[in-house]
């Protein structure tokens, strides 16, 4: 069996949709959140290589790679606010960071 485009399209959009119910379903965790996104850009860019290897064009690979750079920095940032919020009201939980209101 071979795999096509459909196969790969169908994993992405299962994927996203995993994503989606996390964080629709999941509010109160940071850390879940910020892993729901991740799971929903990965889902894209496995939409953008599949569609750039079945039309033999390379673009889409090179979005990747800015979507990728896009991905890390976020991370890198949410960790940091991650870790910075424990450290000064000793939850993650998103319900009491209501505190944070300006």
């Amino acid at each position: 069996m071979t795999l096509t485009l459909p196969h790969f399209l169908v994993l992405g959009a299962i994927m996203f949709a995993i994503g989606v119910f996390g964080i629709f379903l999941n509010r109160r965790n940071l850390i879940v959140l910020l892993m729901s996104i991740e799971l929903m850009l990965l889902a894209v860019n496995m939409n953008f290589v599949s569609f750039s290897t079945w039309y033999g064009d390379s673009i889409g690979q090179v979005f990747v790679f800015f979507i990728l750079t896009v991905a890390a920095a976020e991370a890198a940032i949410g960790l940091a606010i991650l870790v910075l919020l424990f450290r000064n009201l000793n939850t993650i939980n998103v319900d009491e960071l209501d505190r944070l209101n300006g």
